[in-house]
């Protein structure tokens, strides 16, 4: 199941979006930053998708956006309000970091750290399967030691 949204992000006063795709587990598939909100920036990410995943998930799940509709075709496409929460609370944590770094001065510059932030939260956020605090202790530990051995940085 994916859940796909978008939002609207200002750079040099010109109005950008930033799509997103999130699976249930809360883990970011793909970004794509678009200076148009229509059907055929839809269609892009989607297809998007559907090459880095190799095959179409049997859901997708969207805002009331009818851009989506381009989507209907072979997959069962719900839409409702509530059910795309993942994908909204996904872009919670890059506007933090949005502010922190004053907004982005280019439309690249943002493809290019969305796209690094988005896998590096990946790696140390636990999937949302409501792990024990042990689980959640033991793979950011995991995280961590991946992170130094791709760095090289000692312990």
């Amino acid at each position: 199941m994916w859940h796909l949204d978008e939002v609207v992000v200002t750079i040099s006063g010109r109005r950008h979006w930033l799509w997103r795709a999130v699976d249930r587990d809360g883990y970011v598939l793909d970004e794509i930053v678009q200076t148009r909100r229509n059907t055929k920036a839809a269609r892009r990410l989607l297809i998007r998708l559907m090459k880095k995943q190799g095959c179409p998930p049997k859901r997708i799940v969207t805002d009331k956006l009818r851009s989506y509709s381009a989507a209907r075709c072979q997959i069962i496409h719900r839409s409702h309000k509530g059910l795309n929460n993942r994908a909204e609370n996904s872009h919670l944590l890059l506007r933090k970091r949005e502010r922190a770094m004053q907004r982005f001065r280019a439309p690249g510059a943002l493809q290019r750290f969305a796209s690094v932030f988005s896998a590096l939260r990946n790696l140390f956020v636990p999937a949302r399967s409501k792990p024990s605090a042990i689980a959640v202790h033991l793979h950011r530990l995991g995280a961590m030691a991946h992170w130094k051995a791709v760095t090289g940085t000692a312990a």
